[in-house]
C-alpha cells in the first residue's frame, strides 16, 4: 500500500501546480460555464490516459532523449507559445457571461458545438504538454516487484485518469460558478497576462533544456 500512497500523491501534487491544461479549463469555464469546460476535462484526461496506457506499457515512444520524444517536445512548445500568445493577446477580451439555462434548439446546438470544441482543445493541450510524458514515464520507473504486475498498472491507471478527470471538474465547476466569476471579472484581463506569460516562460525553458541538453 506504501508504494500506492507515494504514486497517488505524486500525481496529485503534480495536479495542484498550475500548467497549461489548469489554465485551459478555467479560461474555458469563465468564457462560457462549467458544462461547456468539462469537455475540455474529459479531452484532457483522455490525452492523460493516453501517455499512462504508453508509460505502464514501456512503449520507447517514452523514452527520454528518443527522436518521437523530442518531437513531441517541441511540438508541445510550439502549442505552449501558441496558447500563451493567444491568452495574451485576447487578455480581457472575453465577455464574463454564463449561458442562459433555458435553451432553444439553437442554443443546444451551439453548446453541443462548443462542448466539442472544448473536448478537442483539451485533449490538443493535454497531449502536447511536455511535461506529461515524463511525468507518467517516471511514475511508471517507480514501480517495482509486484507492484509492478499488469492488475497493478491497471489500477493505477484507473485512479490517474479518474484524479485527473475529478480535479479538473472541480476546477471548471467552481470557477464557472456565479458567485466566483463576479470575483473573477476584473482581475481577469492581468489573470489572462501572467497565465499567458507563464505558459510562455514554461515553453521556452523546455527549448533551453533541449538545446544545451
Amino acid at each position: 500500500m506504501q508504494p500506492f500512497l507515494m504514486i497517488a500523491a505524486a500525481h496529485f501534487l503534480a495536479l495542484l501546480s498550475p500548467g497549461p491544461d489548469f489554465f485551459l479549463v478555467a479560461r474555458t469555464a469563465l468564457a462560457s460555464n462549467w458544462r461547456i469546460a468539462s469537455g475540455a476535462c474529459l479531452g484532457i484526461a483522455l490525452a492523460n490516459g493516453v501517455f499512462i496506457v504508453a508509460a505502464f506499457a514501456g512503449t520507447a515512444l517514452l523514452a527520454p532523449g528518443s527522436a518521437l520524444f523530442v518531437t513531441l517536445q517541441l511540438a508541445g512548445c510550439g502549442y505552449l507559445l501558441y496558447l500563451g500568445a493567444l491568452f495574451i493577446r485576447h487578455a480581457g477580451a472575453t465577455p464574463l457571461q454564463q449561458t442562459p439555462g433555458r435553451q432553444g434548439a439553437g442554443q443546444t446546438a451551439s453548446a453541443a458545438r462548443l462542448w466539442g470544441r472544448a473536448a478537442v482543445m483539451g485533449f490538443v493541450s493535454g497531449i502536447l504538454n511536455p511535461k506529461n510524458a515524463l511525468f507518467y514515464a517516471s511514475l511508471a520507473a517507480m514501480l517495482t516487484g509486484p507492484y509492478a504486475s499488469a492488475g497493478w498498472k491497471a489500477f493505477y491507471g484507473a485512479w490517474m485518469f479518474a484524479m485527473v478527470l475529478l480535479w479538473d471538474l472541480l476546477v471548471a465547476t467552481l470557477i464557472g460558478n456565479q458567485a466566483v466569476l463576479r470575483r473573477f471579472a476584473r482581475a481577469l484581463p492581468w489573470l489572462e497576462r501572467i497565465s499567458g506569460a507563464l505558459l510562455i516562460a514554461l515553453a521556452l525553458g523546455v527549448l533551453a533544456a533541449l538545446w544545451l541538453g
